[in-house]
């Protein structure tokens, strides 16, 4: 099939993508600086002769040059990523997705690489109306004050550079806005609710539930989300486009605990924890996020296939043979 770069290769979402284009023919190469991704990730690959991990970063701007230049397609996953992570230390979290990006871009321009830029439903901001977001609606954003927003913001401009990378210049880029991915491998150490509840709940821990639990979300298998960067990828008139990918199942959070519980046979309590005793002062939540998947259907035919019960299960199982999770991304 050719090469392919994963940029976060070592990542969650990465190392998923990365089985997948191993398993269609793609040789496969991993940028990751294992700062929130993990070896063990993709230990099972690194005996492939088609396979190769490069750690580093994409910050450094002669080894993305070196990868795009023997790559035939990039996936830019590599992000800094988590609520955690993103207010205990903003400054990296906003020169990793901004200069990154800008590093990955100029370099696939130079070169007239296909690129697919991993961006997040964070961008839409703080809607208060249940109802499914398009690619096309506006974008509501809290004070600079509340740093929740720095994630936000930093993805929104990888987006604004891509888009105007191939508007000015003809990059052949395709952007995805990701709805809470979820499945094995993914950690709660950085914020990521369905891990966190789940090693909480095995472990006879109180699940602690941020806020008080009515805020709603929809989580989308990382198997139905790989399969979905894969195809928009292949497709040519997505250049230029941008498409959400995400399960329309939503879920609030307290009952998801309560799903967790059950599913777990736990008898763990539920603790609500306000935010600012959490991450201290500076972050707001999202009441919902419900992605539109119209265009995504009809560009590739893609919708997930599999449950939220699945979803559950399937991190249970991960959780109970390896306890310790091992990445965020």
């Amino acid at each position: 099939m050719g090469k392919a770069l994963i940029t976060g290769g070592g990542g969650f979402v990465g190392s998923h993508l990365a089985e997948l284009l191993l398993a269609d023919g793609w040789e496969v190469f991993a940028l990751d600086d294992l700062s929130t991704g993990s070896r063990r990730n993709i230990e099972h690959l690194m005996e492939r002769r088609d396979f190769h991990l490069v750690v580093d970063s994409v910050l450094s701007r002669s080894v993305v040059n070196e990868l795009v230049n023997k790559c035939d397609v990039v996936y830019h996953l590599a992000a800094a990523v988590g609520v955690r992570l993103i207010v205990e230390e903003p400054v990296r979290t906003l020169v990793t997705n901004v200069q990154g990006t800008e590093n990955v871009l100029e370099e696939c321009n130079r070169f007239s690489k296909r690129v697919l830029v991993a961006s997040t439903s964070e961008v839409y901001g703080d809607h208060r109306e249940e109802a499914p977001l398009s690619e096309d609606a506006r974008r509501i954003y809290g004070p600079t004050t509340q740093r929740r927003w720095a994630y936000a913001d930093s993805k929104a401009m990888d987006e604004f550079l891509a888009l105007a990378y191939h508007q000015e210049r003809g990059l052949d880029a395709v952007i995805v806005r990701l709805f809470n991915t979820v499945g094995p491998r993914q950690s709660g150490q950085y914020g990521m609710v369905i891990p966190r509840f789940i090693q909480a709940a095995l472990a006879g821990r109180p699940i602690e539930i941020h806020g008080d639990g009515t805020q709603t979300r929809c989580f989308c298998h990382v198997q139905d989300t790989i399969l979905a960067l894969r195809d928009l990828m292949d497709l040519p008139r997505a250049s230029g486009e941008i498409y959400n990918i995400g399960s329309q199942e939503r879920i609030r959070i307290l009952d998801l605990a309560e799903r967790i519980k059950q599913a777990t046979g736990s008898h763990s309590e539920l603790a609500f924890i306000p935010y600012e005793e959490v991450y201290g002062q500076g972050i707001e939540d999202m009441l919902h996020r419900i992605p539109s998947i119209d265009k995504v259907r009809d560009a590739v035919g893609w919708r997930p296939s599999r449950t939220l019960g699945q979803v559950i299960d399937d991190v249970i199982e991960h959780v109970r043979s390896a306890p310790v999770l091992v990445d965020t991304a």
